[in-house]
């Protein structure tokens, strides 16, 4: 077969074809496989119908379709399935051919495969892909990173099916290794911290104010319209409106268990591998954790007795606009965290990230897209080597005028007893953040008692030293372990 094919495409479930019918409407020809050979057929013969699209039976005859150097698209499962591919895609190609993974893969996973396709003479690729179902096919996110030898040659198409925001593709890459998974991954922690808050916002209107869905899809109508303007705060003003056939609200009547496929657990571990307090995160995958336990949480809503009422008593329209301004401070907080988890990411594996780029990536196709994203990427314009977004003089403004409001909320939810984790854990870290002084002075004496774990005084910071505080104690202090 002669060559023909720009790129292939392995995995033709939902968001593998219409990646495949982007590229073909950017007039690229794509070559198609799926391990389950009656998937090509089923797609030519149907979504694929009247495009150039082209299919493969074999791993070989798909790469005999390619152009040199040949490009091959895995959407996969994570884990064992892209290694298998990659073990018997090897043998099929040549030096300087190239393998990207657009699976949500784990970032050490890429950073291993990056080498070993390397040692074969093989440029491989993993690359992150936000936006969904309807991203892939008009324009999604797209966060390549690995071999950069590879970038020239998937450039073109990748920049090309991207979405455009303020007329820049939402694409660029990303870094050595596994930065562009783990640039991914860091999307889909927030991802989960922004849709945690707005769930919060939601519980506090209907349980707080009392508000029908109706009366909440009109308030995230309007809150779409400014400063929280996002495709979250979209979908879920068309979510709270929707009926069932019988005319109730389908959202009331979907059961209260929340799912997670890992990405937002990963991001809490590499936060506490890294020692970054990216608390909003953490705390938004362990409210889906608790959400599941259904079960238990019936059994103790008859037992665990909480404040006598949950209906707020003051100035009801006020209390609403502190929830908005109390879940645009907290957002603040979660992408100031993602970002600083990056930094130090970035750091420890010399990736040379440009994050006003990274931003702007996330501006448009993705699921986290909003307006909010400029104004990061002004931030980091005006100042590449900022170290935390809220010392930006426009974030540091927005906390500011935000502050009482976003203290209202989470005080008033407190004494009502309806569960803000993800506003309460926000502000905690910024109180944190922002003190001089905390109590860790107490817990190092702590460590130092109970364990001769050394302290640091005031006037001798990278002086270790350790005290016997009981007098009859020992004066060797530990140093081959930790507590």
């Amino acid at each position: 077969m002669s060559e023909k094919a720009d790129i292939a495409l392995i995995g033709l479930a939902v968001m593998g074809q219409n990646l495949i019918l982007n590229m073909n409407d950017h007039g690229f020809v794509v070559c198609a496989f799926n391990r389950s050979v009656e998937k090509v057929d089923s797609f030519l013969k149907n979504e694929a119908k009247g495009t150039k699209v082209i299919g493969a039976k074999s791993l070989e005859e798909m790469v005999k379709t390619l152009k040199k150097p040949r490009r091959v698209m895995m959407l996969v499962k994570a884990g064992s399935a892209v290694d298998d591919f990659i073990i018997k895609l090897v043998p099929l190609l040549e030096k300087g051919d190239i393998i990207i993974d657009g699976g949500n893969s784990e970032y050490v996973d890429t950073t291993r495969r990056v080498k070993e396709c390397a040692e074969k003479g093989i440029l491989f690729v993993g690359s992150g892909v936000s936006g969904g179902e309807d991203g892939a096919r008009y324009g999604p996110s797209l966060m390549p990173g690995g071999n950069p030898a590879a970038w020239p040659a998937i450039k073109p198409i990748f920049q090309g099916i991207a979405a455009k925001a303020d007329n820049e593709p939402c694409c660029d890459w990303v870094g050595d290794g596994g930065a562009g998974h783990f640039v991914k991954m860091v999307h889909n922690g927030i991802e989960y911290g922004d849709m945690q808050l707005i769930c919060e916002a939601y519980h506090l209107m209907k349980c707080a104010l009392n508000m029908d869905n109706s009366e909440m899809s009109k308030v995230f109508e309007e809150w779409n319209k400014g400063v929280l303007d996002s495709f979250l705060i979209e979908i879920t003003k068309d979510i709270l409106k929707f009926k069932d056939k019988d005319g109730k609200y389908l959202v009331e009547k979907i059961r209260d268990s929340a799912g997670q496929k890992g990405t937002g657990k990963w991001t809490a571990i590499a936060a506490l591998d890294y020692g970054m307090p990216v608390t909003l995160i953490g705390e938004s995958v362990f409210s889906r954790c608790l959400s599941s336990l259904v079960e238990e949480r019936h059994k103790a809503s008859e037992l665990l007795k909480g404040p006598p009422t949950t209906e707020f008593k003051g100035d009801k329209k006020k209390f609403l606009d502190s929830i908005r301004q109390a879940l645009y401070a907290s957002k603040i907080i979660s992408y100031a965290q993602g970002f600083m988890l990056m930094r130090e990411a970035a750091h420890l594996y010399n990736w040379n990230l440009n994050y006003g780029g990274i931003a702007l990536m996330w501006r448009g196709g993705c699921i986290i897209r909003s307006v909010f994203l400029g104004n990061i990427k002004t931030a980091f314009e005006h100042n590449p080597k900022l170290t935390n977004l809220l010392l930006d003089p426009f974030f540091n403004d927005a906390i500011q005028k935000s502050q009482a409001a976003w203290r209202e909320v989470v005080a008033t939810a407190a004494v009502l007893g309806v569960p803000t984790p993800a506003f309460s854990t926000a502000l905690a870290f910024y109180d944190g953040y922002r003190s001089k002084r905390l109590p860790a002075n107490l817990l190092q004496a702590q460590r130092d008692y109970f364990g001769a774990h050394t302290y640091e005084l005031l006037n001798e910071p990278g002086k270790f030293v350790h005290t016997n505080w009981t007098g009859h104690g020992g004066n060797v202090s530990a140093s081959t372990y930790q507590a």
